[in-house]
């Protein structure tokens, strides 16, 4: 029996929804990359690069970015998230598992203290 394969969208990248929303932001309030770009600490041509998803940039670059767009990181992820979220249909996305039993650990051996050393000075004291 044939398999109904329907063509699907693939799931849209983080980095250009990402880029995306940096672009929206900066376009909000009115500012070209150069600023932006300058405040954040990278090349306009970086920004540039990320807004247009063509970057997968690190944690960090993504934090001076949203900073310098007056959002925190976990605003910026946030927003994105919610982006994210009704793109993908409930039936497409695999259910969490359930988080790893924390493995056994041993318990650590006890720990004597050391022995002190008295000085000859304070026995013959």
């Amino acid at each position: 029996m044939a398999e109904d394969v329907r063509a699907t969208e693939p799931e849209p990248l983080w980095r250009h929804l990402v880029g995306d929303r940096m672009r929206t932001l900066r376009h909000e309030r009115g500012e070209t990359l150069g600023e932006v770009a300058r405040r954040a600490g990278v090349s306009p041509q970086y920004l540039s690069e990320m807004e247009r998803g063509s970057k997968d940039p690190s944690s960090e670059m993504i934090a001076a970015v949203a900073g310098a767009l007056g959002w925190s990181l976990l605003d910026l992820t946030r927003s994105v998230a919610e982006q994210l979220a009704p793109a993908v249909p409930a039936a497409a996305s695999p259910a969490v598992p359930a988080a790893p039993a924390a493995p056994a650990v041993p318990a650590a051996p006890a720990v004597r203290e050391p022995a002190r050393v008295q000085s000859a000075f304070a026995l013959a004291a």
